[in-house]
């Protein structure tokens, strides 16, 4: 069985719309409910109203989303592709000024099973999951595609686009509201097809982004083989909508996922970092820009934390990483040597006694000034700083097993939803 396939895509008649910058969106999971409400209002036939649609009393927001996905196809502002084609993507984006390109295609995944294992590494949350559900059985359609990673061993993304796609003109071409440029290209050609499958199905394949919708996927599928009382392995329920990328950290970026704590009104910050030198040197250094520098400098051969109170910058070097040898016991060398999970046992367990998991009073940001600011507003917070996870660690983890922590990977940009939609036959 093929483990990629190719796939008729539903996307915006860009006759009727104009500029499709209007339309699409971000994934559901990262938008706020400001951000909600915007885009709301930024288009009638933005993909929002299916995607995230709001709640409103006396109507079912599930139903609702299925009827505009259905009115909007009878009326052409969605149109389907007339054969199925792997639609490359090209998303050009800044870095701390630097311009970068990631690359890659967009096709169906097959979910995975005990003979064709997908890698995943994140945990998942029962809401969002029953949430999802809701929308996939209503819609019977996948919206905006997961985020899927491989090691690319044959180049093959490189390798087709190189020779068919990068002289010819997208049909898809938006840029985005951040100015990142977004550009898709249809393959259609069997053969270039076939080698695509044949080249993918040696790799293994790690989720990225889109646990949440991959479960769901899963579940799905499983109901529908209940009802039909048979497995059903070409049916379009067995495959999800996904976005595949290499794992080359030219184009790939991860950002460090940041914490804020709110800290006990009895919380002596001296007794704290009289605390934290039994696990590691604590150094104070002047000046965020210096601070930042030296904590990427210093994570590239050890085990550096950051620590902001007081508009006060702190270096925690950790001592000795067997440390954890005796608080984590049923976890792999890989998933010990993640900073975060020093900072999880160490600090936030072992010596502020909190729970890691579902604990209210710890938020998450990949903007570290964000978090400085807060600190600077309210003095009964505390911020740690974190320096990305690399990918190495996250397949690592993934191929033993084992599940990251929560909040410990931001993969960016992310990819837009409403560029390709694939609606099950």
């Amino acid at each position: 069985m093929d483990k990629i396939r190719p796939f008729k895509a539903v996307f915006y008649n860009q006759d009727k719309i104009g500029h499709l910058s209007k339309v699409v969106c971000p994934p559901y999971d990262i938008i706020s409910s400001n951000a909600q409400e915007r885009y709301h209002k930024l288009h009638p036939n933005n993909l929002i109203h299916i995607l995230f649609g709001k709640d409103m009393p006396g109507e079912d927001k599930y139903q609702r989303a299925a009827k505009y996905l259905k009115d909007w196809l009878k009326d052409g502002i969605l149109i389907q592709d007339e054969n199925p084609a792997i639609y490359f993507y090209s998303h050009q984006y800044n870095l701390k000024g630097e311009k970068r390109t990631r690359l890659g295609f967009i096709s169906l995944l097959r979910l995975g099973d005990n003979s064709l294992p997908i890698f995943k590494h994140e945990h998942t949350r029962l809401a969002p999951k029953e949430d999802r559900f809701k929308l996939l059985k209503e819609t019977k359609a996948n919206l905006s595609p997961i985020f899927v990673v491989f090691k690319d061993k044959k180049r093959i993304i490189n390798r087709i686009f190189q020779k068919y796609l990068q002289n010819e003109e997208p049909f898809i071409n938006i840029t985005d509201e951040e100015k990142n440029i977004h550009k898709i290209w249809r393959v259609s050609s069997p053969q270039i097809i076939d080698g695509i499958q044949k080249s993918m199905s040696g790799e293994d394949v790690f989720i990225a982004d889109g646990h949440h919708r991959y479960e769901v996927a899963c579940n799905y599928r499983q109901e529908l083989i209940e009802k039909l009382g048979r497995e059903a392995p070409e049916e379009n329920f067995n495959f999800i909508l996904s976005y595949f990328t290499n794992t080359d950290p030219r184009g790939l970026t991860i950002l460090a996922v940041h914490r804020l704590l709110k800290l006990d009104p009895d919380f002596d910050f001296s007794v704290f970092k009289s605390n934290l030198r039994n696990y590691f040197d604590v150094e104070e250094v002047k000046g965020k820009q210096a601070f930042f520098l030296l904590m990427e400098k210093g994570g590239r051969g050890e085990h550096v934390l950051g620590m902001y109170k007081d508009k006060k910058y702190y270096l925690l070097r950790l001592k000795n990483i067997k440390l954890l040898d005796k608080m984590i016991d049923s976890k792999s060398k890989e998933f010990k040597s993640l900073d975060v999970s020093i900072l999880n046992v160490i600090i936030l367990k072992k010596l502020l006694g909190l729970s890691i998991e579902n604990n209210e009073r710890l938020a998450f940001s990949s903007d570290a000034q964000d978090f400085i600011s807060c600190v600077d507003r309210e003095p009964s917070y505390l911020a740690f700083f974190l320096n990305p996870v690399k990918i190495q660690q996250i397949t690592s983890v993934a191929l033993n097993g084992e599940k990251m922590p929560s909040k410990s990977t931001y993969f960016y940009p992310k990819v837009l939803s409403g560029l390709v939609i694939n609606k099950h036959e």
